[in-house]
């Protein structure tokens, strides 16, 4: 099974655009949101704008971007025929890869004097959903919550079939790093509770 379809939406943009060059150059189509898109359009990269996928807009000032059917189903579909059948039926293109960073909420919280609506806006809801998505269907799509991983999967994109144990170790590090977000947003959810 190649990688032939890659969602790429960061905060951290360290490396990314070289990750998604070479992603191309491997004939992987590149699917994107907001900034990222922004960035890698101005590095001349083509990249597919999310609401072309899923026909909707982005609202609520970003709020809403990725959480659509025609994402999580591209990312959540087993590779067998009922699942390609019902994503033929929706027009789903499946995503082999996802690569997500979550909103900075650990840096917002630690500059001084930050408003609670500042680090409420900062709770990443889509990144996580993707990220979990994508972690769970690990046998089938490739999770990047970090940047020094890029390397390691293009070496085994390149090498033909990313191995099940590289796909675990992402799985895994895509869980630690969800489960790690969402303790610092509730410890300061609760050092605010008074």
């Amino acid at each position: 099974m190649s990688i032939k379809r890659a969602l790429i939406s960061v905060s951290d943009k360290t490396g990314v655009i070289d990750f998604a060059r070479e992603l191309v150059n491997l004939g992987v189509e590149i699917v994107s949101t907001g900034g990222t898109l922004k960035a890698l359009r101005q590095a001349d990269i083509p990249a597919v704008y999310i609401s072309e996928v899923t026909g909707f807009p982005e609202i609520l000032d970003g709020r809403v971007k990725t959480l659509h059917p025609k994402v999580h189903g591209g990312i959540l579909a087993l590779r067998n025929e009922q699942h390609f059948e019902q994503l033929a039926e929706h027009s789903i293109t499946p995503i082999d890869l996802v690569a997500v960073n979550l909103y900075p909420f650990r840096e917002t919280i630690a500059k001084p004097n930050v408003t609670i609506e500042d680090a409420i806006e900062n709770i990443d809801i889509g990144g996580p959903t993707m990220v979990r998505a994508a972690a769970k269907n690990h046998r089938f799509v490739l999770i990047a919550v970090n940047p020094d991983r890029y390397p390691d999967i293009l070496a085994a994109i390149k090498q033909g079939e990313p191995s099940n144990q590289l796909r675990l170790s992402l799985a895994l590090e895509a869980f630690a790093h969800t489960a790690s977000y969402d303790a610092a947003i509730a410890a300061y959810l609760e050092s605010i509770s008074g």
